[in-house]
C-alpha cells in the first residue's frame, strides 16, 4: 500500500471522530491566538521602555498582566489539545485493531494458511502500537502547527509585509527539503517494519516449538539464524534513522537564515524609519523576530516527528491492508441448514490449494446417514483437504458438495458448521475454566449434559482431581497432559451433539487403554450420526462401516476392514507394513 493510500485510510477512520477533531481545532486556534498575542504585548512593553528614567510603569504593568492571562488560556488550550489528541489517537487505534481482529476471522483459511501466524500478529498488535505513536505526534503537530503558521502569516503580513514577504519566499526551501527525505525514508521504513514482521514470525515459531529446538539441540543454529534477520533489521533501521534524522538540521538551518534576514532586514526598517509617525519600532521587530520563530518552530517540530510519522504510515499501510482484505464470500442470501439428516455427498470434486498442483480430481463419495466412514491413506494424499472440504474452509473448484442433497455453498457457513463436531489432532485449549472449554459450542447446556458427555470420555476421572475442578482455569503449559487435552476436546465435541462428526486422528495422544474406552464411549453417544474420522493408526478403524482407501486424490479401495485385508491391495500392504513395523520395535526394545 502506497503511503497516499495509508494517509487516506487514517483520515477515513479520523471521520468517526469528528468531534474531538473539532474540539482540538477550536483550542489550537485558542493555543494559536494566545500565542500570537504574547510577542505583541511585549513589543508594547519595550515601546513602553523609552530610556533612563522614562519608563511608563502603569501601562507596562498593564501589559504584563495581559502577558500572564494569554500565557495561562495558552496552557490550558494546549493541555485540551493534548488530551483531545489522546482520544482521537487511542480511539483510530482501537477502532483499526477491532476492524484487523474482525477481518482475521472473516478471513479465508487460505490467507492464514499461507502467511506465519507471527506475521499476522506483528502486523495487528506490533505494528498497530507504532502507528499510535505516530499518530499521537502527527496530530499534535498537524493542528496547532497549521494554525499557528497561518495565523502567523496573516500578522505579519499586516505588519510589515516587505519582510513577512522574505520570510515567505525563503520557508518553501524547508519543505521542499522534507518532501524529498520523507519520500526516501517512507521506502526504508517499510523495509524495515517488513524484517520486523518477519524476525517477530521467526520468534514466534521458535518459541512455539522450543521442546523440538531443545531436544535436538537446534539452538546454535537458531541462534544464527536470528542473528542473521537481526542483522538485516539493524542495518534498515540505521538508515532509515540516519537519513530521517537529516531533515531537522536542514529545516533548521534555512530556518536561521530566515531569522537572520529578518533582523537584518527589520533593523534597516527601524533606522530608516525613526522619528515617522507610526515607524517601525525596537519593540516591533523585538515582535516580528518573536513571530518568525514561531513561525520556523512547526516546520522544526514536524521535521523532529517526521520519522516517527513515516514509520507510522509504513505500519498503517500493512494494518489497512489487512483490514482491506478480501473476506469469504458472503452468506447473504443463503439458508440455514437445519433439521439435518446426515445425507453427504462429494459429487465429482475438483480442488488443488496450487493451479499447477492438482490434489483432488474427479472425487466422488457418498455417506448415508449414521455411516461411520473411515479415511486413510499416505502423507499427503488429500485425507486432511477432504475435511476441509466438508466444513467449507474451502470451497471446492468444480463438482459439488451436498448435506442432504443441498449444495453447501447454499447455505450459510455458520449452520452448516454447527452441524459438524470436529475434533483435530491438534488440541486447543483456550485460557479459561474447564467448565468453558467444555461449552464452548453449546453454552446453554444443562449441567447434567456437561457431566454425562465428561463422564463418557474420562475427562470427569481427572477434572474431579483439579483443585477447583470444573471452575479450575486452564489454558497454559503444565495444567494438563496432551492426553487429557484431547480427551476435553472429544468431550467438548460431544456436548454439543451435532448431527456429523469429523475426527482428524482424535486419539492420536491417548493411551492404548484409554483410546479404547473413547471408542465404545463413540460407538454410544454417536450411534445414528454420520462420522468421518481420519487416521494413521488403522486399530482405530477396524469398526467403521466402510473404509476409504485414498492415494493420490483418489479413492483407491472401499470396504470393511476384513474385506480390504482378504482382497490383500493396497490397504492390506499398509495394515502390515504398520504392524510388522510395530513388531520389529517390540523385538527391538526386547
Amino acid at each position: 500500500m502506497s503511503r497516499r493510500e495509508a494517509l487516506k485510510g487514517i483520515l477515513r477512520y479520523a471521520k468517526r471522530h469528528m468531534f474531538w477533531v473539532a474540539v482540538t481545532m477550536v483550542c489550537a486556534v485558542l493555543t494559536v491566538a494566545a500565542q500570537l498575542l504574547v510577542p505583541y504585548f511585549v513589543g508594547k512593553a519595550i515601546d513602553e521602555i523609552v530610556g533612563k528614567g522614562d519608563v511608563h510603569f502603569s501601562a507596562l504593568n498593564k501589559y504584563l498582566l495581559f502577558i500572564g492571562v494569554c500565557l495561562a488560556v495558552g496552557a490550558a488550550a494546549q493541555y485540551l489539545v493534548s488530551l483531545s489528541n489522546d482520544r482521537i489517537a487511542y480511539r483510530m487505534l482501537a477502532d483499526m485493531r477491532e476492524d484487523g481482529f474482525r477481518k482475521i476471522g472473516a478471513l479465508p483459511l487460505k490467507y492464514i494458511d499461507a502467511r506465519p501466524y507471527g506475521e499476522v500478529m506483528s502486523v495487528l498488535l506490533s505494528d498497530s502500537e507504532q502507528l499510535s505513536e505516530g499518530l499521537l505526534l502527527g496530530f499534535t503537530q498537524l493542528f496547532t502547527g497549521a494554525a499557528t503558521i497561518m495565523g502567523v502569516l496573516v500578522v505579519m503580513l499586516v505588519m510589515k509585509w516587505q519582510i513577512a514577504l522574505i520570510v515567505l519566499l525563503v520557508t518553501p526551501l524547508s519543505l521542499f527539503a522534507a518532501k524529498i527525505i520523507a519520500s526516501r525514508t517512507y521506502r526504508m521504513f517499510k523495509a524495515q517494519v517488513e524484517t520486523q514482521a518477519e524476525e517477530t514470525a521467526f520468534v514466534e515459531e521458535m518459541v512455539g516449538n522450543l521442546k523440538t529446538v531443545k531436544a535436538y539441540t537446534h539452538e546454535d543454529e537458531n541462534e544464527e539464524a536470528f542473528a542473521k534477520i537481526d542483522g538485516e533489521l539493524k542495518g534498515k533501521s540505521l538508515k532509515a534513522v540516519f537519513f530521517s534524522s537529516t531533515t531537522n538540521p536542514v529545516t533548521r538551518f534555512v530556518n536561521a537564515v530566515v531569522y537572520a534576514l529578518v533582523a537584518g532586514v527589520g533593523a534597516l526598517f527601524v533606522i530608516a524609519e525613526a522619528g515617522m509617525v507610526g515607524a517601525f519600532s525596537v519593540g516591533s521587530l523585538t515582535t516580528f523576530l518573536s513571530y518568525s520563530t514561531q513561525y520556523t518552530k512547526p516546520f522544526n517540530e514536524i521535521s523532529e516527528v517526521l520519522a516517527e510519522f513515516q514509520n507510522a504510515l509504513a505500519c498503517a499501510g500493512r494494518l489497512l491492508a489487512l483490514i482491506n482484505e478480501e473476506e469469504e464470500p458472503s452468506d447473504e442470501g443463503a439458508e440455514e441448514l437445519s433439521s439435518v439428516q446426515g445425507e453427504v455427498a462429494m459429487e465429482d470434486v475438483c480442488f488443488s490449494y496450487e493451479e499447477d498442483r492438482p490434489l483432488i480430481e474427479h472425487f466422488s463419495l457418498t455417506a448415508h446417514a449414521g455411516e461411520r466412514i473411515a479415511i486413510v491413506g499416505p502423507t499427503g494424499c488429500g485425507k486432511t483437504t477432504l475435511i476441509n472440504l466438508l466444513m467449507r474452509f474451502y470451497d471446492v473448484k468444480g463438482g459439488r458438495v451436498t448435506v442432504d442433497g443441498r449444495d453447501i455453498r447454499t447455505v450459510t457457513r455458520g449452520s452448516l458448521r454447527k452441524s459438524y463436531g470436529m475434533v483435530l489432532q491438534e488440541t486447543w485449549i483456550q485460557r479459561g475454566t474447564v467448565r468453558e472449554n467444555l461449552c464452548m459450542g453449546a453454552p446453554n447446556c444443562a449441567e447434567e449434559d456437561m457431566l454425562s458427555a465428561a463422564r463418557a470420555t474420562h475427562v470427569h476421572a481427572f477434572v474431579e482431581k483439579l483443585p477447583e475442578g470444573y471452575d479450575t482455569v486452564i489454558g497454559g503449559e503444565g495444567a494438563l497432559s496432551e492426553g487429557q487435552k484431547q480427551l476435553l476436546c472429544i468431550a467438548r465435541a460431544m456436548i454439543s451433539l451435532p448431527t456429523m462428526l469429523i475426527l482428524d486422528e482424535a486419539t492420536s495422544s491417548i493411551d492404548t487403554r484409554t483410546e479404547r474406552l473413547v471408542q465404545d464411549a463413540f460407538v454410544r453417544l454417536m450411534e445414528g450420526r454420520t462420522c468421518f474420522i481420519v487416521a494413521h493408526r488403522l486399530s482405530t478403524i477396524e469398526t467403521a462401516d466402510r473404509i476409504l482407501v485414498m492415494r493420490d486424490g483418489h479413492i483407491v479401495e472401499q470396504g470393511k476392514h476384513e474385506e480390504l485385508l482378504r482382497k490383500g491391495g493396497f490397504y492390506a500392504a499398509l495394515y502390515a507394513a504398520q504392524f510388522q513395523g510395530a513388531e520389529t520395535a517390540s523385538e527391538e526394545n526386547k
